[in-house]
């Protein structure tokens, strides 16, 4: 099932546990606002190449719009619309005042220059700058765009606006990007694991955690994990997958995994197929990588008894229903990876101010956000009779449901 499909069906199913009235569900399903661009830049070699743009709005009743843009070959308007959708319900549950939205461009970043990606940036920019803002419309990075790409935004937005740093957040610390940032996704799948297994009367250090994907979330939730005493057996990315059972040095493969673009060759633990780390035998199954890799293919072999999904999206509805069955706790995406978002909140508040905080307060408002977010959704959870995905799904859906109608969406 795609990431749209998926949404909505997960939507649906809140709307109906919450009662909601037909025409606010479909009022609340469709998006704001969607925006196709097309950008045309010269390269490098003088040739025009052109590309497609999008930015899916999908709901502002809370406040401004945010989400993130993402540089990528298969940017689907589908998987985009989806993505808004998510952020809508996400913001909500993190109980900070955003509506959803997501952005991206049809491109191999790869295959482009810096000045050439500059250039499609600024382009973006300049179609777009009238439809973001401040308080309209705030972007950050995705897949494929750094805090390099916001500067970039920043810059051309500004050229129009004047000098507005809170127009997006996920910049570099010298234009006013949040200290904290880097690690916000991950530290915030800490928080939210410590919440859980707390619940259960467990904790960190006596966990076995098996990790899929080691990027910026994978490695940050691994090393803060590690820290706090809990022991990563396995951990998958692109380049392939590596186990040790006495538990993998976190921040020597960390330093492996930057100068060797992967975990492959990592030399303190055992290579295996990158396909078999989902069945892992551990406690904690993190996946922090792509969509849908948890579905009715591979449900039936996991072995985790707790599911923390640090990326979006990552299981399957036919895959959740075997595995509420077996007894697997998942922690779901729009509670447990929002730790990012929140981070960007932060960051918005900070460039409004133009008062910066320190790393210690950004991570301590952290876990204050992190914590009660959890203490809301175990009370959805209570209230419907649900699992936790319906919790926070309620909870999110519940949120903009009320700000929707005390606005008069009638009106």
């Amino acid at each position: 099932m795609n990431a749209l499909a998926a949404t909505s069906r997960n939507f649906k199913k809140a709307a109906k546990l919450l009662g909601l009235d037909t025409k606010l569900e479909k009022s609340l399903l469709i998006p704001f606002r969607e925006i196709k661009v097309e950008c045309t830049i010269p390269k490098d070699d003088g040739t025009l190449a052109s590309f497609v743009g999008f930015r899916v709005q999908h709901d502002n009743a809370r406040g401004p719009m945010k989400g993130g843009i993402r540089y990528h070959p298969e940017v689907d308007p589908d998987e985009v619309n989806a993505l808004a959708q998510l952020m809508t319900w996400k913001t909500a549950v993190a109980n900070i005042p955003y509506g959803g939205a997501k952005g991206g461009i049809g491109c191999a970043p790869g295959e482009l220059s810096v000045s050439e990606l500059e250039r499609l940036t600024r382009v973006f920019t300049q179609k777009i700058h009238e439809l973001i803002g401040v308080h309209i419309d705030v972007p950050a990075p995705d897949m494929g765009t750094n805090p390099q790409t916001m500067a970039w935004i920043l810059d051309e937005y500004s050229k129009f606006h004047g000098y507005s740093p809170a127009v997006v957040t996920g910049k570099p610390i010298d234009l006013g990007g949040s200290l904290g940032r880097d690690a916000a996704t991950g530290r915030g799948v800490l928080f939210a694991t410590q919440a859980l297994l707390e619940e259960y009367g467990k904790s960190i250090s006596d966990q076995q955690f098996v990790i899929q994907g080691f990027g910026n979330v994978g490695s940050w939730a691994a090393k803060l994990i590690n820290e706090f005493g809990g022991k990563v057996i396995a951990v998958s990315d692109a380049s392939g997958a590596v186990k040790n059972h006495k538990g993998l040095d976190i921040d020597k493969l960390i330093r492996h995994a930057l100068e060797n673009r992967g975990v492959n060759g990592f030399s303190d633990g055992e290579a295996f197929d990158p396909k078999s780390l989902l069945t892992e035998d551990c406690d904690v199954l993190i996946p922090a990588a792509l969509c849908g890799v948890i579905n009715r293919e591979n449900a039936n072999d996991i072995r985790a008894k707790f599911i923390i999904e640090a990326a979006n999206h990552p299981t399957d509805p036919e895959a959740d229903e075997i595995l509420s069955k077996k007894g697997v706790i998942i922690l779901p995406d729009i509670f447990a990876n929002s730790g990012g978002v929140t981070v960007s909140y932060f960051e918005w508040v900070q460039n409004i101010q133009g008062f910066m905080w320190d790393e210690e307060k950004v991570n301590s408002e952290l876990r204050t956000y992190m914590t009660n977010g959890f203490k809301y959704v175990k009370e959805m959870c209570k209230t419907h009779s649900c699992d936790l995905r319906m919790g926070a799904f309620t909870l999110g859906v519940n949120r903009v449901a009320r700000a929707t109608v005390l606005r008069g969406w009638e009106a």
